[in-house]
């Protein structure tokens, strides 16, 4: 087992790694209160804290001490959390990353006159982990579609890429509703340009053909209600009024994993 950080594989820096434990899902946080004369706290829910993820590695026996240090300085400056966050694939679950970090000092033992080994503590502000091999589904005509998500295991927040013309004006609109929840895309939008919904950035913006952005999409919302899919089966009726030419909506999944 290894891993690739940044798309540099743990192989390539002299590196045996392998997993010794497995977060089967991130610690949570509880929100409690106590409310006086009542037995117990009254529940308020909880959400995700972040994800540790941590390796076990060795490296490999080298000539001698200096050829060692050389490896662990090599190393550091590969994973030098003062960077910010890279993304991690894990050799034992190859189809998803993570955004991680180091989060604690690496002190490698020495075993033998060359080769040492150690313990990397990577943390994960988002603990979700994505499919390096997203879901995408393109709808060319108006009406009721079905996008089914068969990739991670809790809800996504999708990218939604719609193409047409819709002029200025309240009458002109593209409507698309998923899962009951409607997004309506009023003017004005060019027969050239694209207008991007990010759920996850909670974000909108109108780029030219060549992916270039053009301006803010968010006045393009009649409502800032951005798209939710689910695991497993999801509608999406696409409808359009006034004089209003739909031409595309590609939609890509953005599949995760709790």
């Amino acid at each position: 087992m290894g891993f690739t950080f940044n798309g540099v594989t743990s192989k390539s820096m002299k590196i045996r790694a392998r997993l010794s434990s497995w977060q089967a899902s991130p610690s949570l946080r509880n929100f409690y209160e106590t409310v006086p004369g009542k037995a117990g706290v009254a529940d308020f829910g909880c959400d995700s804290a972040e994800r540790t993820i941590k390796v076990e590695c060795s490296v490999f026996p080298q000539k001698n001490f200096p050829a060692l240090v050389a490896v662990l300085d090599n190393m550091a400056e590969w994973l030098d959390p003062t960077r910010g966050q890279g993304q991690l694939i894990l050799d034992d679950v190859p189809d998803r990353y993570f955004m991680a970090r180091l989060s604690e000092a690496v002190d490698c033992e020495r075993l033998l006159r060359s080769a040492g080994q150690f313990t990397l503590s990577f943390i994960c502000p988002d603990p979700y982990a994505y499919a390096l091999a997203d879901e995408t589904y393109i709808f060319s005509e108006t009406g009721t579609h079905m996008a089914v998500r068969h990739t991670g295991n809790t809800d996504s927040y999708p990218v939604y890429a719609l193409k047409g013309s819709i002029p200025s004006g309240t009458g002109s609109y593209v409507s698309i509703i998923t899962n009951g929840a409607e997004l309506r895309v009023t003017g004005p939008l060019a027969a050239r340009e694209t207008l991007l919904v990010d759920s996850a950035l909670v974000t909108a913006k109108v780029a030219d053909a060549s992916g270039n952005t053009l301006r803010n999409g968010l006045p393009l919302l009649a409502e800032l209600n951005f798209p939710v899919l689910s695991k497993g089966h999801n509608t999406v009726a696409v409808s359009t009024a006034g004089n209003t030419a739909f031409a595309e909506l590609k939609i890509q999944a953005g599949s995760r994993w709790r």
